[in-house]
């Protein structure tokens, strides 16, 4: 028996060995895609805290793009895109790519620079849309610099509000959420995680309930899986992901009644990070504001994606052009 069991063994010693061929091709591919989306698409600005990263599309009034965590300039021209009609804006912000994370940052920082970006590009006024958390900057640049935004959009933001327990966040086993960590810092844990799990990166990572994802068009499908792509190299990103952890996780109240601009928030109520109480308290608290809610969609508004941006448009051209 002892030649079957040596030739079995070597044939499985073969296969796995075959099995991490093709695994390490795969992962060296999707890396070499991902690094190639962000070759010479970007632009860099020196601002009082700082470089700001940055990328322009479109033409039209501008409208100043703040990506959510684990984004950068990619992930905000990405999610923007059936915008049409408009000079899309997508910084980078601290801790993202080229955007390197200044001493004590903070959002209050991060709207500040955003307002010199849009002095160094010559743009008087804006409309500011921020995504999860990039709303946090977003909302502080509303009110801030009240001139240079003639309205403000908030997608699923992950602001305070007074229901939203601190820390809300999709619900993640203590082994899982150890290995999240892990994930941040290391572009092949991440990589794993989202080719062999991909139901729990979208719970615990994008705040959506998989099932939803079982029931969408092939289209949504695509963007949820174009949505984790989009974080690698999750490397080049860290700095930021453990920014928006520490500031988003647990938000201080705003001074929401400041906010001059008129606003938008848009949220789904099955979102896993509770971003939906916080589009409510803005939409109860800020003087000029209405509220989209979706029935379900979770963090990433699956099955809803053609309403929120029809939404977003009329909202844009709506508004004054002096404001």
């Amino acid at each position: 028996m002892r030649p079957l069991t040596t030739g079995l063994l070597a044939a499985l010693s073969l296969a796995v060995l075959a099995g991490l061929g093709v695994g390490a091709r795969a992962y060296h591919r999707d890396m070499a895609l991902a690094h190639a989306a962000l070759a010479g698409r970007s632009q860099v600005v020196e601002t009082a805290v700082g470089p700001v990263e940055y990328a322009e599309a479109g033409q039209g009034p501008a409208v100043l793009i703040i990506h959510g965590s684990g984004g950068g300039f990619d992930q905000g021209l990405a999610f923007s895109e059936p915008l049409n009609g408009v000079r899309r804006i997508a910084p980078s912000r601290f801790g993202y790519l080229q955007s390197p994370m200044p001493a004590n940052a903070t959002p209050d920082m991060q709207a500040d620079a955003l307002a010199e970006l849009l002095s160094e590009l010559g743009v008087d006024q804006a409309v500011i849309l921020g995504g999860s958390a990039g709303a946090l900057s977003a909302t502080q640049l509303a009110i801030r610099h009240p001139d240079l935004c003639r309205g403000l959009v908030l997608v699923a933001p992950a602001l305070y509000a007074p229901d939203r327990p601190p820390g809300a966040r999709a619900p993640a086993p203590p082994v899982v959420d150890a290995l999240i960590q892990a994930a941040l810092g290391s572009d092949l844990v991440f990589w794993l995680g989202m080719r062999t799990a991909p139901d729990l990166m979208t719970r615990t990572v994008l705040g959506t309930d998989p099932a939803l994802l079982a029931r969408t068009t092939a289209s949504e499908r695509r963007r949820a899986r174009e949505t984790l792509f989009h974080i690698l190299p999750i490397s080049r990103r860290r700095d930021g992901l453990i920014m928006d952890g520490a500031t988003s996780g647990a938000p201080p109240p705003y001074d929401l009644e400041q906010i001059a601009c008129p606003v938008l928030a848009i949220a789904a109520r099955d979102d896993l990070y509770g971003t939906d109480r916080a589009a409510a308290h803005v939409a109860r608290t800020a003087p000029a504001a209405e509220l989209l809610m979706f029935a379900d969609g979770g963090h990433l508004w699956i099955g809803h994606d053609q309403a929120l941006w029809a939404a977003v448009a009329a909202f844009v051209q709506a508004l004054p052009q002096d404001a």
